[in-house]
């Protein structure tokens, strides 16, 4: 072997729960799946008072429970045992920050999250899937999901940097006979013109007139319009009149 130096098992570290301060203290696995009782790691500033900043005693604490990525395929679910204290002076309480495991009132840990993003944008699985492998409701995944991938992609202002040929195609997202069943979708093509890597999401937005993509591309600084060489289309609604004198279009 390469390297015969062995460290002792943590199921911390296995189950990645150090990166979000916590510490498992205890385990039940089953066939349907794996409950870790967990605590927080202790920060120097926890046992101070928010409001008065003097010294608090413990009070009692409280569970806090959580999906987390799931090992195997078998839903995995954190109990975590957050302390609270009291302020001796002011009688403020407060919990222990747990905001390194998951969101404020989040029901997925952090950890939840970015699974559950890359095993839908990146393993094509189903809301339903991830749900299940979670142990979660649908819409419980649903709406993390969507938060998540709104911070994570839709959030990130840089995804628009350095586009200068995009294409502009409708989608039908919807199979119901109720609500808009079409969303225009905007891709990034300047990597695949380059030859330097596939095409980038940019947006999605909900319609598939020519008033949609355009008030889009109004949205958008100037700057970056300007700097656009190329928007492909093809010949859907939204691709006549041309969207923006500003930018060159080249239909496919």
């Amino acid at each position: 072997m390469a390297d015969a130096t062995f460290c002792p098992p943590d199921l911390t570290v296995f189950c990645r729960l150090d990166d979000l301060g916590l510490v498992v203290v205890g385990q039940r696995v089953s066939a349907t799946g794996a409950v870790l009782v967990c605590r927080v790691v202790e920060l120097h500033d926890d046992g101070f008072c928010r409001r008065c900043g003097a010294h608090g005693t413990a009070r009692d604490s409280v569970t806090r429970r959580l999906a987390h990525e799931p090992f195997g395929w078998r839903p995995t679910t954190l109990l975590v045992r957050v302390r609270r204290y009291r302020c001796a002076g002011c009688a403020h309480v407060w919990r222990q920050d747990t905001t390194r495991a998951a969101e404020p009132r989040s029901r997925l840990s952090r950890a939840a999250l970015r699974w559950a993003l890359v095993a839908l944008v990146v393993g094509h699985l189903t809301v339903a899937r991830v749900a299940e492998a979670l142990g979660v409701a649908w819409d419980t995944a649903n709406d993390a999901v969507l938060a998540e991938g709104h911070r994570v992609l839709i959030g990130d202002p840089t995804r628009f940097n350095a586009a200068a040929v995009i294409g502009v195609d409708e989608h039908v997202w919807r199979h119901t006979r109720r609500g808009d069943k079409y969303v225009t979708v905007i891709i990034d093509l300047t990597p695949v013109r380059d030859g330097s890597g596939p095409a980038r999401l940019l947006d999605m937005v909900a319609g598939r007139s020519k008033q949609v993509f355009a008030s889009w591309l109004a949205a958008r600084p100037k700057a970056w319009a300007g700097g656009i060489e190329v928007v492909a289309m093809d010949g859907f609604t939204a691709s006549s009149p041309r969207p923006s004198r500003s930018c060159p279009t080249r239909s496919r």
